[in-house]
């Protein structure tokens, strides 16, 4: 049996990362996710002592669609998650895949220096992270 030399997350990462300000309505996020080609955006922090927050398509559809709000009415602030865990460009891409188990979500800021530098998902890191695949 072979051990699998997994690369770190910075291998599978998506470096356009977009961020948009929390007082935005979420049928205005929509059409910054579909024009940048993205799943999930980064709440901007408020002020230094701030957390930045996460948006995912999922949740909208969680808590906008299936309650059937008006994405027009509802800001971004109302239903992102806030703090989220983020992972370290240098972590292996099984820990993260454990991480991300072991808290149940499915997206993640990657930091380095205190800056976000990318963002990581189940998706990324099946789809890049397996060698094989290339």
């Amino acid at each position: 049996m072979t051990v699998q030399n997994w690369g770190p997350v910075r291998d599978c990462m998506r470096t356009n990362v977009t961020e948009v300000d929390g007082h935005l309505d979420v049928l205005s996020a929509l059409k910054v996710m579909k024009k940048s080609g993205v799943t999930s955006l980064i709440v901007k922090r408020r002020d230094e002592n701030d957390e930045h927050g996460l948006v995912l398509f999922s949740d909208i559809a969680k808590k906008v669609i299936a309650k059937n709000r008006a994405p027009e009415r509802v800001n971004v602030y109302e239903i992102m998650a806030k703090p989220v865990l983020t992972v370290r460009p240098d972590m292996e891409i099984r820990y993260c895949a454990r991480l991300f188990e072991n808290f149940g979500i499915s997206h993640a800021p990657v930091v380095e220096d205190g800056k976000i530098i990318g963002m990581v998902s189940y998706y990324l890191l099946v789809l890049h992270g397996l060698p094989d695949l290339d």
